[in-house]
């Protein structure tokens, strides 16, 4: 009996584990529909608020979502025009940008062999190659446009969302067949969810901005652009920052000379070091509840599996994943483990012991 609840739980383990690559490999292959409806719920959660707001001004739900969408795409015109023509212009520049990149790696070969360094050619191209990370800029820039070219559907998608937000509760109520059932559990989880968003994107605006600001009064060219690659990739945890900078620092370098670079460097380091770690950890209140090895692995795999996109939400996903374990006994140890507090706030929560008598 106890061999076969073995061999019960090792197959059970193998269906578990190939249903879960089966589920990876699907959500690959239908990656551009996956990406739709994530860019979808992304844009919903930041229409929520004022469309609460809104009504509970006393418009109505469709008036309100209507305010809401109007609004936004607006904003989305107008900042996609300004940011498709940087980037058209940074693209027909790249060729000339590559060669002028070229040359300054030479050199700095001559440099380096008059101050009795040798270093050979073939190592900045296969270590320190600026001209394919300028390359890599470009793709990721013409990636995020392919996904917006679905505009017009994504944009439908959130109305819908946002015109059905109010009526959820109640048709889930009436599929549980109790009108009076409560979801403090969902609720709570949906209010963090929608803070961390909310604050996470007027953080990241706000660094876009700056990062722009320093950026034009250094004379370096296309600030708009590399402004809303900082605002894009501040979303992405640890790392993300840190490739917004480098474009622009190689871009620096080619105009003005490492003086320029430096400058902005500090600049980025600068608006990072004070967002990260005075405004945003005020604002956030407190910590995710992720471990930090949970947020770095969650950003190499939900990159990996969805893209920029996926990078830029895999906290969010990771949270939501959290959150589905959490509602479950049997998967509950597994939110554990990706939490950073939960075990923690177990362990404390565990009666203690009575002493005994003496």
């Amino acid at each position: 009996m106890i061999e076969q609840n073995k061999s019960f739980r090792g197959i059970s383990l193998l269906v578990s584990v190939a249903a879960l690559v089966i589920i990876i490999a699907g959500i690959n292959l239908a990656q551009s529909v996956v990406v739709l409806f994530l860019v979808s719920f992304f844009l919903a959660l930041l229409g929520t608020p004022p469309v609460i707001w809104l009504k509970e001004k006393r418009i109505p739900s469709g008036f309100a979502v209507l305010i809401v969408m109007a609004c936004m795409i607006i904003i989305i015109i107008l900042i996609g025009a300004q940011i498709g023509s940087s980037f058209s212009s940074f693209s027909d520049q790249l060729p000339f940008l590559q060669s002028r990149i070229r040359e300054q790696v030479l050199e700095l070969i001559v440099f380096l062999k008059s101050k009795g360094l040798v270093v050979e050619e073939k190592f900045f191209q296969e270590y320190l190659n600026p001209e394919a990370i300028m390359r890599l800029t470009a793709g990721l820039l013409s990636g995020l446009s392919s996904v917006l070219s679905d505009l017009v559907l994504i944009l439908l998608t959130v109305t819908f969302i946002l015109l059905e937000v109010s009526s959820f509760p109640v048709k889930l109520r009436a599929v549980l067949g109790d009108p009076l059932q409560k979801f403090p559990q969902f609720i709570k989880f949906a209010n963090e969810m929608k803070r961390y968003m909310v604050i996470k994107t007027f953080m990241s605006l706000a660094s876009g901005i700056l990062i722009a600001v320093w950026l034009y009064i250094l004379g370096v060219d296309y600030p708009l652009l590399w402004g809303f690659l900082a605002f894009l990739l501040n979303y992405i945890p640890n790392i993300g920052s840190i490739i917004a900078a480098i474009p622009a620092v190689i871009l620096a370098i080619v105009q003005f000379g490492f003086g320029t670079a430096v400058l902005v460097a500090a600049g980025y380091l600068l608006v990072n070091f004070i967002e990260g770690n005075v405004i945003e950890p005020r604002l956030m209140g407190r910590k995710l509840g992720l471990s930090t090895l949970v947020v770095f692995l969650s950003l190499i795999f939900w990159g990996g599996l969805l893209g920029l996109v996926g990078a830029i939400l895999s906290i969010p996903l990771t949270m939501t994943l959290k959150f589905a374990f959490e509602s479950s006994e049997s998967t509950k140890w597994i939110a554990v483990l990706l939490g950073s507090e939960k075990f923690n706030e177990f362990s404390t929560q565990m009666p203690k012991k009575k002493k005994k008598a003496q």
